[in-house]
């Protein structure tokens, strides 16, 4: 099993907690943060870490934070957790992700911790999602005082990598996580902090911060709005050194292989099991000592020290073993394997003939046979979640449930054992009936008792074949060649096991259907999937192991209701309606420190009715509260997305409670265009 987190009470430096600080910027604006560092850092100064996000440092992130900073703290560091303009109890409002204002307050931030008698003038920031994302964004924007980064489960591309699109295609993560961030935006400061102020600046973000979804839907292509902050845009822009830290479980995986083969400065990736978290903290396990490979990371780029950290190899990745599929796993068995740069040289294609039905290699004489499959809406309500957050049980489940709505095209079983590591890729030719239509593909490791594990897809909205930027509709019966990525994977299959192909026209709800049910003809033939085929190398056993997952003592809380979480697929036979429900409930808990007792709760519907491409719909409700004493907040939010051949439908409503008394409501009814989507 992996090993629990070990607390650390002893570091080198003790280490003194400022519970808020104030960070003032040129406007006016005061951001709220919270500080740890050694207590004689006026004597000795310390480089600054920074990590900037929305996700409240007061509360919600209050438990990961005291694991993760206090640790880094005392080993020479002022570590420095501050709320975004207009989240937590910083002032303003927060009206969407990256904004302009946001970047420049980072930048306003880092010269202000340089300038700070207890800093030596040097920063770095580090991240994980939005604070990612973030730190990759205010490095193009090269401020003197940064002077590294770790960016962990981000993307250098907002469109063709966030949780918005993928392929081209939307996801259904994009009315998810507006939700997510609709509840964020709706809570109050904390007024032990703010003061009398906290009902007026709550007011301010409840009519001010808005209904995200409605902004993203009317980007559907790649534009200037996705652009902004994508620094694929322009990779030279970044000049610091980068460690890219994600998981195969998570949805940025993409973006740690993009870094290494586009970024110009010093860079290194890891790549572990986990899903979306720190690695010291990493479903599935094992967790690794991260706070140990950050600290090598930061003394090295931060202090000058020579730690080795840059003589390993460029990339470390956890190959993965072959496991029976489940939606949930404590532990991924693999091993830990090395590359000195990437791409690889020692990456060779491994292509595959789509043959009737078969995977075929070395075939002498190509014929083509002509295939056709037009799936149903039900292909996908087993495919797990875009960006796996809590490991489980939202992974992808046996895909003998999804393979009789697909085209399937299926290896012999393996001589000996292959091992993947990169990105496969699929060449399809192709025919559809219909101007706008998307193809899903996935890998799946078959063993010989058939059950079917996948290992990795992609998507690709057909009209975005040649770019994002102008899709355009395709000519029913003409023929294609589009090329379709999969997800980057590590995978090691057994010999015995086969490799499968399944394709399908549909994939809700992890994607938005298309308007009308499309029939694809793939020609077989004249089409092929290539694997990234990685030999074992000896050389891999001698990497340095890693040190076990360590932390500083996490705080006391105590839990008042117990949350769960769970993923079920329902099915009414007499009305032929699927629906996905999902349940994530972290129930009420109380932090000791502050006295304060918190709410959390959010329930997800997706559901479909027979083959009515125009029946999909996706609902979350959220509701959240904060109570001290007789101070009592909740908020609930809602928001709904349906579509029509033409059109997307947004119906949201947020209500918000002062004790008893509904103090806000506001409804949204908005109806946006599809745009080839």
């Amino acid at each position: 099993m992996s090993p629990a987190l070990q607390e650390v009470t002893d570091t080198p430096r003790e280490v003194e907690v400022h519970e808020t600080v104030w960070i003032p910027l040129s406007d006016g604006t005061r951001l709220a943060a919270r500080i740890w560092r050694p207590v004689d850092a006026i004597d000795k100064p310390v480089p600054a870490i920074l990590e900037y996000i929305p996700y409240r440092r007061r509360d919600f992130t209050r438990l990961r934070d005291s694991i993760m900073h206090p640790y880094i703290a005392g080993h020479g560091y002022a570590c420095v957790r501050v709320d975004l303009r207009g989240s937590g109890d910083s002032d303003g409002i927060l009206r969407d992700e990256y904004l302009q204002q946001e970047l420049e307050d980072g930048v306003e931030v880092i010269r202000w911790l340089a300038a700070q008698p207890w800093c030596s003038g040097d920063v770095g920031m580090i991240g994980i999602s939005w604070g990612g994302f973030n730190g990759l964004q205010i490095a193009a924007l090269q401020p003197p005082e940064l002077k590294a980064v770790i960016t962990v489960c981000s993307t250098d591309d907002r469109y063709a990598d966030d949780i918005h699109h993928m392929g081209g295609c939307l996801l259904g993560d994009n009315l998810s996580w507006a939700a997510v961030m609709f509840a964020y935006n709706s809570l109050p400061p904390d007024p032990d902090v703010v003061g009398e102020r906290w009902r007026e600046m709550w007011h301010q973000r409840l009519e001010g911060s808005g209904l995200w979804l409605g902004q993203w839907l009317r980007h559907q292509r790649r534009d200037a709005y996705w652009k902004h902050g994508s620094i694929c845009e322009d990779f030279s822009a970044v000049k610091c050194p980068v460690f890219a830290v994600s998981g195969w479980a998570d949805g940025y995986s993409n973006a740690v292989f993009r870094l290494l083969a586009n970024l110009e400065g010093p860079r290194k990736g890891l790549i572990g099991p986990w899903s979306h978290k720190y690695p010291h903290l990493g479903e599935p396990g094992p967790a690794i000592g991260f706070l140990q490979e950050a600290l090598r990371w930061w003394d090295k780029w931060l202090k000058g020290v020579e730690t080795g950290v840059m003589d390993e190899p460029m990339l470390r990745a956890w190959m993965q073993d072959s496991v029976p599929p489940t939606t949930s796993y404590t532990i991924r068995p693999g091993r830990w394997v090395g590359e000195s740069s990437w791409p690889s040289p020692d990456i060779e294609d491994r292509r595959y003939t789509l043959t009737p039905w078969r995977l075929a290699e070395d075939v002498d004489v190509l014929v083509e046979t002509a295939l056709t499959i037009q799936s149903p809406l039900t292909v996908g309500l087993f495919a797990g979640k875009w960006c796996s957050y809590a490991s489980g049980p939202d992974l992808a489940h046996d895909q003998r449930e999804e393979d009789g709505g697909a085209l399937v095209f299926e290896s012999d079983p393996l001589d000996t054992p292959l091992e993947i590591l990169g990105a496969p890729f699929l060449e399809l030719e192709l025919t559809c009936d219909q101007p706008v239509a998307m193809v899903a593909a996935r890998l799946s490791d078959v063993a010989p008792d058939d059950k079917a594990t996948r290992v990795t897809y992609g998507l690709l909205n057909l009209t975005h074949r040649d770019d994002s930027e102008h899709p355009a509709p395709l000519e029913p019966g003409k023929r294609y060649r589009v090329r379709v990525k999969l997800n980057d994977a590590a995978h090691a299959f057994p010999e015995g096991h086969r490799i499968r192909l399944s394709l399908s026209t549909s994939y809700w709800p992890l994607a938005w259907a298309p308007p009308k049910p499309a029939r694809l003809t793939v020609i077989a033939g004249a089409s092929s999937f290539v694997l990234p085929a990685r030999k074992p190398r000896p050389e891999d056993l001698d990497l340095p192991a890693f040190g076990p997952p360590i932390g500083a003592t996490a705080e006391a809380r105590e839990v008042v209701e117990a949350g769960h979480h769970n993923w079920l697929v329902h099915r009414d036979l007499a009305k032929d309606e699927s629906t996905l429900e999902v349940t994530n409930d972290h129930g009420v808990f109380h932090i000791e420190a502050i006295d304060l007792t918190v709410g959390h709760s959010t329930r997800e519907t997706y559901s479909s009715q027979a083959d009515d491409f125009t029946s999909l719909r996706g609902e979350v409700t959220s509701v959240r509260s904060l109570q001290r004493g007789d101070w009592h907040v909740r908020t609930k939010t809602r928001t709904v997305l349906t579509a029509s051949e033409t059109g997307f439908h947004i119906q949201a409503d947020l209500d918000a409670f002062e004790g008893d008394k509904r103090v806000a409501c506001k409804s949204w009814d908005r109806h946006i265009p599809r745009d080839f989507v």
